[in-house]
């Protein structure tokens, strides 16, 4: 699908590009919860296995003191934060810690994500892993780039030979439709991988790491970046009925759109490829 232009955005109240200050707050972000890492830290539950940590909320501050220093007209939608709306076309997507639930355990596997969205569709985007330091990035029409080479999904063109990811969320019964669909298709392809971090695992997918990557529930923040970063990776992302997704769209198939196509085929007529 069409991307708006990154040419739009307007540069920073400093006159620095919106992806200086993206990587500028991801790593700021990123440089705290590294030394965090290993930490006390206060856990709070905001659901059945959804939880918060004070280091989230700290590095959350981080970023939204940067970004709405230099763009203090554009919105705001951060995971830890009410959303703040200005009437600006443009809105900053966040999450300061996607896999929090591994960071909180010691699991070295989580990321910082900032985007930049105009109205539905994302025009730039950061994930950062402060812990491999690795930089995701991509701009609209720019193309995508792991610490500043380029980066493309998987060649791979049959789901047999493919590594599949996705993730359970927080939604038990879609979780287990996935699992479900996953029983379906073995042994229909190489391996699984349940990484927990959506972001990061899109990410992936947009760098051919893993050759596909499906979720059935993510909020904005956590697909906003992986959604540019597997277009310009020249990827495509649909949701489970094949149809282009944006900002708003819950479930997510990501990988070349050969692949979209074959796992779609595959999984035809089966529950978590319904509603």
């Amino acid at each position: 699908m069409s991307q708006p232009n990154s040419e739009t955005i307007p540069p920073s109240r400093s006159g620095r590009s919106a992806q200086d200050v993206s990587v500028e707050a991801a790593r700021s972000a990123g440089r705290l919860i590294r030394e965090r890492f290993l930490t006390e830290k206060e856990v709070r539950f905001k659901g059945r296995a959804d939880i918060v940590t004070d280091v989230d909320l700290a590095a959350e501050r981080i970023i939204l003191d940067l970004v709405q220093e230099e763009y203090p007209d554009f919105s705001i939608l951060s995971e830890e934060s009410s959303p703040v709306e200005t009437g600006s076309p443009f809105r900053w997507v966040i999450d300061p810690i996607d896999g929090t639930r591994n960071f909180a355990e010691g699991i070295p596997h989580f990321c910082v994500v900032v985007a930049l969205a105009r109205d539905d569709q994302t025009v730039l985007g950061v994930t950062y892993d402060p812990i491999k330091e690795e930089t995701f990035t991509a701009e609209a029409g720019k193309g995508a780039f792991l610490n500043g080479e380029p980066m493309s999904v998987s060649d791979r063109g049959e789901i047999p030979d493919c590594v599949l990811s996705f993730d359970l969320g927080y939604y038990d019964d879609k979780a287990a439709t996935a699992l479900d669909m996953i029983r379906h298709l073995w042994p229909g392809f190489q391996t699984m991988r349940l990484l927990g971090s959506s972001a990061l695992g899109m990410a992936y997918a947009a760098a051919g790491r893993v050759d596909l990557y499906f979720h059935h529930s993510l909020s904005p923040w956590d697909s906003a970046s992986g959604l540019l970063l597997a277009r310009e990776a020249g990827g495509n992302v649909v949701d489970r009925q094949g149809n282009d997704a944006n900002l708003f769209t819950p479930s997510v198939i990501v990988s070349s759109q050969r692949l979209i196509d074959r796992f779609l085929e595959a999984t035809d007529g089966l529950a978590w490829r319904q509603g």
